[in-house]
């Protein structure tokens, strides 16, 4: 029995999500680990530790994986890993290797299918706000749009988990704020590399989004993501400050740099119809924190379960299942990436509560969900090794690609 598994046992009692626990404390691992991973603690990089140890959870031992990243080294580093686009996705594993990150975690809940929308493709483009080195990527779709199992009270598609200039980990929301300058007056925007914009609103789109269709980003509302698409749209692309085309639908293929295509629905299509080639227009768009003016350096989407120590109220007690997490600790100087194991014997995972309940007990004092399921998945390189193999097994059998993740580098 390892430390953190000797401490989960003599300290189940903390974990008071369930009486349950009781019952299965000291429960031995079943079934052998994943290829490459060691009970106990490693080092693969200074400043960051691996470590793997059974949890007693309601439905059953989980097994979970967890990188302890020390942000005071200054050595380490945390950046978003994602494929090069907005609407792309791709295995951890790939994208942490093609980075040179040392270990990575699956990131944001996606647009994953479109059953509800015949003809429309998926863009596997992420739900809540994305920043890549301190650019601002996307904002964040409507919470009625957001894929993934339903938000807890207070939290919404804007939430993020980053790391700032200062390098320190917090929890925050991130809003966009954005206009379109015009000659006939300032218009709002109303999104930003988005799979889905709000009812009556213009998005932008720019070269970081890529070659997917725009079509998704005009179907459903702001409340009901299944509702059908809209018939009334428009689209401008501007270049060099100037209208260079009009479609009456949105388009897709790559997006020029330096170039912005406007998609409008309902009011927005409205607008831009009043467009001329030629037109001089302006769009601005950034991305505005809540609970601080440091700038990030990454960031991404997902939501909170725990903060300032307490559990949120309201999280779900009795849905398990594979769940990968965040945990900040020590000021935001120390964090914790959590997956659980999605292998059959351990596929009963935790529920969102015992995930808070567990990152506390880590020594976590705000914690973080993100997507879950197929998309688990931890990524770390062994000691002296040149790329990154993954430590849990996903619960399909390979890795799902995903749009984004937390990559972990260090530097010798």
């Amino acid at each position: 029995m390892t430390h953190r598994q000797r401490r989960f046992a003599a300290g189940r009692t903390a974990l008071t999500f369930l009486a349950v626990l009781g019952t299965l404390a000291g429960a031995a691992l079943v079934g052998a680990a994943p290829a490459g991973a060691v009970q106990g603690e490693t080092e693969i990089a200074p400043g960051v530790v691996y470590e793997e140890f059974d949890i007693p959870a309601a439905k059953g031992v989980t097994h979970a994986h967890v990188l302890s990243v020390d942000l005071r080294d200054p050595r380490v580093r945390l950046e978003l890993l994602y494929p090069g686009a907005v609407a792309a996705r791709a295995p951890v594993s790939g994208m942490a290797d093609a980075a040179g990150a040392v270990a990575g975690v699956n990131g944001d809940f996606f647009n994953i299918t479109e059953t509800q929308h015949p003809g429309v493709e998926a863009t596997g483009a992420s739900v809540g706000p994305a920043v890549a080195q301190g650019r601002a990527l996307k904002g964040a779709v409507p919470n009625g749009q957001r894929f993934g199992p339903a938000l807890p009270p207070g939290t919404s598609t804007e939430d993020v988990i980053g790391v700032g200039t200062d390098r320190r980990a917090r929890l925050d929301e991130l809003a966009l704020d954005g206009s379109i300058r015009t000659p006939e007056g300032e218009l709002p925007l109303g999104g930003l590399n988005q799979y889905a914009l709000p009812v009556g609103s213009i998005g932008a789109f720019t070269a970081e989004w890529g070659a997917a269709s725009r079509v998704r980003a005009t179907c459903g509302t702001d409340t009901d993501r299944g509702a059908q698409c809209s018939t009334d749209t428009y689209e401008v692309t501007v270049r060099d400050g100037r209208v260079v085309s009009t479609a009456d639908t949105p388009g897709n293929g790559p997006i020029a740099p330096e170039t912005t295509v406007l998609v409008g629905r309902e009011a927005g299509a409205q607008h831009l119809r009043k467009l001329f080639a030629g037109a001089r227009v302006t769009v601005r768009h950034r991305l505005v924190a809540a609970a601080t003016r440091t700038p990030y350096r990454f960031a991404l989407g997902g939501h909170p379960v725990l903060r300032s120590g307490q559990p949120l109220p309201g999280l779900d007690g009795t849905t398990s299942a594979v769940r990968t997490a965040v945990g900040i600790a020590d000021g935001g100087r120390r964090l914790l990436l959590l997956a659980s194991d999605g292998a059959p014997e351990y596929r009963s995972g935790l529920t969102i509560a015992e995930v808070a309940a567990i990152m506390r007990e880590l020594g976590a004092l705000d914690a973080f969900n993100l997507d879950g399921g197929g998309s688990t998945t931890l990524a770390a390189r062994a000691p002296r090794e040149s790329t990154v193999a993954v430590r849990n097994h996903p619960s399909a059998g390979v890795e799902r690609p995903v749009p984004n993740g937390i990559g972990v580098f260090s530097s010798p």
